[in-house]
């Protein structure tokens, strides 16, 4: 480790669920506080009152812990720069804000919101870009004393140099330069009291002691207002690196915050929440989204967050933006659960199955089944709700129904051959003296031959006679859990669903 211990911060707006770009900016941060034995604190930037969605911020906390983002200071946690959220720090806003128009940095601005609508309207009739004409800029002494006793409101705007250049370092993309004729003079405090994003973040960053902002290029045109800021007050400014958008998978466009299409045309999700709910795991997300904008090495695609937090770099981030490769989650996801140890595996899949069958967690819990099937099915799977349509067969007691007999019936086989699969089949593994996968498996394997018939017709019958589908975990296992009685009934069902279908053709 040769970098300096940072402090990073992850600040999001509680105006909606978390997003799987802002998920990645937290990763990259989490990730850089950890290689560099450093501080990840969570600030909440709770100013935008008008968007405020109550349960985002629960949304905020609890998609990292599930990502496995732990926080050093902030919500829940505490820390000695709080407090973390931005509507318990107005004060020192506001303290900020004055002292900028006290040093002539900044100054009142009395204008009302029609005035500024009609500067507007004239601005687009002479077709000029629109934007505030720094009409208070240049109020007089006598002016402004008038408005105050008249008790007008009032924002704080910053009064942005009208000529020359800002110029900083981005860590990412080098040096970036902006002409101040490009901005306006930017609204620092509203006239209810409450900071614009700009003084709010650069006054918390400097009394937070944050060290480095790592976040969404999409911010990238606000950093000469903090820069200015930052030399108005006379602070050491951050490193700042701005991290590439993430495109939509079809490689067009930012990724939507609403909805994404993928290349199949199927929904993509894009708040963390909905990843969660789908059933991956959270060490596959963490490790997918690291590799989105960063990689291990030239080679590597799974790898561990020990191995992540070793390699991790800033100068190691790619600047171009890429698009989602939504298809490679679901094989690397799947990666994952093969390496799960199943006992973990089982507790992981035990509130996604119970759901899937409409249980209680503790019902499914009561029985063997899931838990003697996790080894038969973890090869399959990709997700953690593909288990429970795998193991549906497991849990349905009583006489099964078929309701396209005609499925019982394999490809190139008679219904009377069919009939006699069953029949010899229900016969062979009711002689068994004992009922195991092996003892199930050798009775079974004879009777193709037996037949004169293909495995594949054989066991394709039985498949669907036992589990009600053509696709399920293997079969002598799956006959073995179900058990005998359970198994011999399916089969007697099966046949009498046949016959029917006999008697009907």
């Amino acid at each position: 480790m040769t970098e300096k211990p940072a402090r990073v911060r992850f600040a999001p707006s509680p105006t909606g669920y978390l997003h799987i770009g802002s998920a990645r900016s937290a990763l990259f941060n989490w990730l850089y506080a950890r290689h560099t034995g450093g501080q990840f604190i969570v600030r909440i930037e709770d100013t935008d009152r008008k968007r405020y969605v109550e349960d985002a911020l629960d949304d905020f906390l609890t998609q990292l812990r599930w990502l496995g983002l732990d926080w050093d200071e902030g919500p829940e946690v505490g820390g000695d720069y709080g407090p973390y959220f931005q509507s318990q720090r107005l004060d020192l806003y506001r303290k900020w804000a004055d002292w900028l128009v006290d040093n002539g940095f900044a100054y009142r601005c009395y204008c009302t919101p029609e005035r500024l609508q009609a500067v507007r309207e004239e601005q687009r009739q002479r077709k000029e870009k629109t934007g505030y004409d720094r009409h208070c800029r240049y109020l007089t002494g006598q002016q402004r004393a008038q408005y105050e006793a008249e008790g007008r409101s009032y924002v704080i705007r910053l009064a942005v140099p009208l000529e020359g250049t800002t110029t900083f370092q981005d860590a990412i993309r080098g040096e970036i330069s902006f002409n101040h004729a490009e901005f306006q003079d930017t609204v620092l405090l509203k006239s209810d009291g409450w900071p614009t994003y700009h003084l709010a973040a650069v006054v918390d960053d400097h009394l937070m002691d944050i060290t480095h902002i790592m976040r969404s290029d999409e911010w990238l045109n606000s950093v000469p207002i903090g820069v200015l800021l930052y030399q108005a007050f006379g602070w050491q400014p951050p490193v700042w690196a701005h991290l590439p958008v993430i495109l939509n998978p079809n490689g067009k466009g930012k990724m939507s915050k609403r909805q994404v299409i993928g290349k199949d045309g199927t929904v993509v999700p894009v708040h963390m929440r909905d990843y969660q709910a789908a059933g991956y795991l959270p060490d596959a997300m963490f490790n997918f989204l690291a590799h989105v904008g960063w990689s291990l090495d030239d080679s590597t695609e799974v790898f561990s967050r020990e191995d992540a937090i070793d390699a991790f770099a800033i100068d190691g981030i790619k600047p171009s933006p890429a698009a989602f490769p939504a298809d490679k989650l679901a094989w690397i996801d799947g990666v994952y659960i093969r390496e799960r140890d199943d006992d973990d595996l089982y507790l992981e899949l035990l509130p996604f199955v119970a759901q899937g069958l409409d249980m209680s967690e503790q019902e499914v819990d009561s029985r063997p089944e899931l838990r003697q099937a996790v080894p038969l099915i973890k090869e399959r799977m990709r997700t953690l709700v593909e288990a429970a349509p795998m193991v549906a067969f497991l849990f349905e007691d009583g006489e099964p129904d078929y309701p396209d007999p005609q499925l019982l019936v394999p490809k190139k086989t008679s219904r009377s051959e069919t009939i006699d699969i069953l029949e010899k089949t229900s016969a062979s593994l009711a002689a068994l003296p004992e009922f195991d996968s092996d003892s199930v498996e050798a009775a079974l394997r004879e009777l193709p031959g037996e037949l004169e018939l293909k495995p594949r017709q054989v066991f394709s019958a039985i498949r669907v006679a036992v589990t009600g589908t053509n696709v399920s975990p293997p079969l002598f296992e799956s006959i073995t859990i179900l058990g005998r009685e359970r198994t011999l009934l399916r089969l007697a069902a099966a046949k009498q669903a046949v016959t029917a279908l006999t008697e009907d053709g």
